[in-house]
């Protein structure tokens, strides 16, 4: 058994100096627009990219069910998982990927 590491201070709010400036910019724009702090803002363009990425895990899921129901073969489930798993991961990607300062 490995012995428990005992750190100083707090703990770490944020990943990295980039996520805690991203963070910081946050709360001033919103403070500024008079918004509530549960508030985010996101550009039409990041709004309009998380909805179709959305749809297209939507479809995928769509495809993988009425697949299900028609008896697949084994070679047209794993193409439709595989569809449905490649979706899924543009839209993992999401939350990996910060804004660029500018």
């Amino acid at each position: 058994m490995l012995p428990v590491q005992e750190t100083v201070g707090r703990p770490r709010l944020y990943c990295g100096q980039a996520c805690r400036q991203r963070a910081y910019e946050q709360r001033s724009a919103t403070a500024k627009a008079g918004l509530s702090d549960d508030v985010v803002l996101v550009t039409r363009a990041e709004l309009d990219g998380l909805q179709d990425r959305l749809y297209q895990l939507r479809c995928a899921i769509e495809d993988v069910q009425t697949l299900l129901s028609e008896k697949p073969t084994k070679a047209e489930l794993e193409r439709s998982l595989a569809e449905l798993v490649r979706s899924t991961g543009r839209l993992d990607r999401l939350w990996l990927s910060g804004r660029s300062a500018g």
